[in-house]
């Protein structure tokens, strides 16, 4: 006579099926998470050619154009034009900060999308949180 009864092969049977949808649902997570990383990655790499682009450009169209203006004015006069380029050059450097600051604070959240999923499956559970 076998030791096990018809109710433990289908109860083993029910926490095989159980394990193998929790070990999927890790699976999909997982996965969900490493997508995830990878746009932010790439994301962060689009970001920083962009700023590094910005930052070179406007410093040599800054240099040549302060250059310019400096020599075009009379010798009396370049300590004024001097000092109103650093206060111009100053309140544009505060803009750029803030608006780099507004665009930062727009970004979606890391793993928003895996977070999501993950209290959709949570509120799944009976019981759950």
């Amino acid at each position: 006579m076998p030791n096990s009864s018809p109710d433990s092969s289908v109860l083993g049977d029910q926490i095989r099926a159980l394990g193998d949808r929790v070990l999927a649902n890790v699976h999909g997570r997982i996965e969900l998470i490493s997508i995830e990383l990878q746009e932010e990655k790439f994301r962060l790499i689009e970001t920083f050619v962009w700023i590094s682009t910005a930052v070179f450009v406007a410093m040599l169209a800054i240099t040549f154009a302060s250059i310019t203006l400096v020599y075009a004015f009379e010798e009396g006069a370049r300590l004024v034009v001097l000092g109103s380029l650093t206060v111009l050059y100053v309140a544009a450097f505060i803009v750029t900060v803030i608006a780099f600051r507004r665009y930062l604070a727009r970004q979606p959240r890391p793993f928003a999308d895996t977070l999501e999923e993950i209290e959709k499956d949570r509120a799944c559970i009976p019981g759950g949180n």
